[in-house]
């Protein structure tokens, strides 16, 4: 991880150290129509931030509040003035220059409940905006530590301490290290003649990935498809029409707890059973509600957002062609 800032503290309330600049993520269309979680979060100091699975970066309403020299109720009022009918000058200005930068948000926070407990989250442009508010236009109100701290943090600076703070890689190359690992132990296990699931799986995979999702110990698709296709391999016969399956070997990079066990026996299929494994996945597993039911645990559990589950169901089931 990238040295962020050394201290945020009180005494001056500002950074002292900021991080390296990394590439920056787009507010996409998704957000505010899908439900987000929190992927990354962490206190810092007197600061909470983090990072929706979305990609925004945010701070929370204390965090924020430091930053800016005032207290959490004046953050809040905030909130809670930002769509009155007539609007304070405050938040006039507030949203005139979101505007200026070309970003609009419905609300100034997101509530979102993560780990048992409710976070108030500011997204990094609405927190520069508060920030250069009380830096220089809050008349009377004007802090010094706002100045200070909108100086160091102006421009796609708080973005990029907050993702170096979190340990949050902007790009997503990192989201797929792990599965590429687990590629590169497993792309030719399989015996001559066999093929099996992991592989085949790799769709699936990659669109909960750009999704948001981490793949890892906790979500491995991959055994929910094989269990759900072995039950219908043996439920309908199908070693009759194709012939029979095999075992082989399938290892977890040593980044898993299940690499203790390693080698494990898996199954494989005939390839002569490729097609009718393929039609099932689509029309059973996807579209018949198995992969809902899947991803609706995870979420359950709170080792996947429900943002991120919408979206990979949303991808992977086909629109409905209008019937003639």
């Amino acid at each position: 991880m990238s040295e962020g800032p050394k201290e945020i503290t009180n005494n001056g309330i500002k950074i002292n150290i900021l991080a390296a600049k990394s590439t920056e993520m787009e507010i996409t269309s998704k957000q505010g129509f899908l439900p987000l979680g929190i992927e990354k979060a962490g206190d810092f100091g007197d600061i909470g931030m983090g990072v929706l699975s979305d990609g925004t970066p945010y701070l929370n309403q204390r965090g924020l509040a430091v930053l800016c020299g005032v207290e959490n109720a004046h953050i809040g009022s905030i909130s809670a003035q930002w769509n009155e009918p007539e609007l304070k000058p405050r938040i006039k200005k507030i949203k005139g220059i979101l505007e200026e930068a070309g970003v609009h948000f419905g609300v100034a926070h997101a509530e979102i409940v993560h780990a048992g407990k409710v976070h108030f989250c500011y997204p990094a442009e609405v927190c520069l905006a508060i920030l250069e508010y009380y830096a220089f236009d809050a008349g009377a109100n004007v802090q010094d530590q706002a100045r200070r701290n909108f100086r160091l943090l102006a421009g796609s600076k708080l973005k990029d301490m907050i993702y170096s703070q979190v340990g949050y890689d902007p790009t997503g190359a990192d989201r797929f290290k792990k599965w590429h690992d687990r590629i590169s132990l497993n792309y030719q296990s399989a015996p001559r003649g066999f093929f099996h699931v992991f592989n085949e799986a790799h769709t699936i995979i990659y669109e909960l990935i750009v999704a948001g999702a981490e793949i890892g110990e906790k979500t491995v698709v991959d055994i929910s498809i094989g269990q759900h296709w072995g039950r219908f391999w043996t439920d309908n016969e199908l070693e009759k029409e194709f012939g029979a399956r095999a075992k082989y070997p399938h290892n977890y990079p040593d980044s898993h707890p299940q690499a203790k066990s390693n080698p494990q026996e898996s199954w494989c299929y005939p390839l002569a059973a490729l097609g009718a494994y393929r039609e099932w996945l689509q029309d059973d597993y996807i579209e018949g509600g198995k992969f809902a039911g899947y991803l609706d645990g995870k979420v359950k559990k709170g080792d996947l957002a429900p943002s991120v589950a919408q979206l990979a169901i949303a991808t992977l089931t086909p629109a409905q062609l209008p019937g003639k």
